[in-house]
């Protein structure tokens, strides 16, 4: 610690004021603002990563940081904030966050970490800005949605299929009393590939 004091002539006469008693500087830092900050932005989040500069290795893993960003069109006044919990100079946002089409702008800023005793700082300036956008999500093409259509038409239509032609063969058996099952028998199973036929080239 140190002791910190004023001394100066006033009013004709030399006189010393103690300024502070006991100064400790480890509990009054005010750190570098981060710098290098960039971003990659997907369809299902962004990610920002920065660096810090001129900050001791045991500082910095004991550092807390705070994101601020903000539509770019807008004012800072009405920012969002993250404290981020970790001291890893990243961290993501979630494309739920973020509007489709918007640019972003997005700063931050660091201190030690208030759970810390032997040391103390106030928060350093913003860092300069970034300015990002969500990437939009990828439409699926119209030739993959048809495909994916029929396959769910195909099982109901081949259902009605074969209860249409099981319901024809009961009929026909009725009015048919006479004739030879062995004549029966393949014109039923001819109605049925036709049938099948006939759903395959809907189908397609």
């Amino acid at each position: 610690g140190y002791r910190v004091s004023l001394q100066g002539n006033f009013f004709g006469h030399n006189r010393t004021y103690v300024t502070f008693p006991e100064y400790n500087p480890r509990k009054h830092i005010k750190l570098d603002p981060p710098l290098n900050i960039q971003t990659n932005a997907t369809a299902s989040k962004c990610q920002i990563w920065w660096s810090v500069w001129n900050v001791p290795w045991y500082l910095a893993e004991i550092l807390q940081y705070e994101l601020q960003y903000k539509e770019y069109s807008m004012s800072w006044e009405v920012a969002l904030n993250k404290s981020l919990p970790s001291s890893l100079p990243q961290v993501e946002i979630e494309a739920t966050e973020l509007r489709s089409g918007i640019a972003y702008a997005a700063r931050v800023r660091c201190k030690v970490s208030e759970n810390e005793n032997s040391y103390h700082s106030q928060w350093s300036e913003w860092s300069q800005t970034t300015v990002f956008q969500r990437a939009d999500v990828p439409k699926v093409s119209e030739k993959i949605l048809n495909t994916k259509t029929m396959q769910f038409l195909f099982i109901p239509l081949s259902f009605g299929t074969l209860l249409y032609l099981f319901w024809n063969c009961k009929l026909s058996s009725r009015s048919r009393q006479k004739a030879s099952p062995a004549l029966t028998f393949p014109h039923q199973l001819l109605s049925f590939s036709h049938s099948i036929v006939c759903t395959m080239g809907i189908l397609r």
